[in-house]
């Protein structure tokens, strides 16, 4: 059966996070999306440790949906390299992941 994801995406701020939102569930890439925010991301670029506001989505998907919600936010996403973190789902409900994967399903 195909498995349940968390993919966590970080987005500059709550605008470009809700465009890519409405975006991924549009294209049945994610079921679901919530965008929280604001927080804080400290990381090294360019040689250098920053710190910048930012918004976390968590997208609600499926590993046959994944590639779409990939593409998705590598074509609409304004970072160079974007965070893209896929986690397994251990355990769900059994009707909600039922509805996460027809949200995301090729029939729909």
């Amino acid at each position: 059966m195909d498995t349940l994801l968390e993919v966590r995406v970080s987005v500059p701020d709550e605008e470009t996070g809700l465009r890519l939102a409405r975006a991924a569930v549009a294209a049945r890439a994610a079921a679901c999306v919530q965008c929280l925010g604001p927080m804080t991301s400290v990381f090294t670029w360019a040689g250098e440790v920053q710190a910048e506001q930012e918004w976390l989505l968590l997208a609600k998907t499926t590993t046959d949906a994944l590639p779409r919600l990939h593409e998705l936010v590598l074509r609409e996403h304004p970072y160079d390299v974007p965070e893209l973190l896929a986690v397994p789902v251990a355990q769900a409900l059994d009707a909600y992941a039922e509805w996460v994967r027809d949200q995301v399903s090729d029939l729909g």
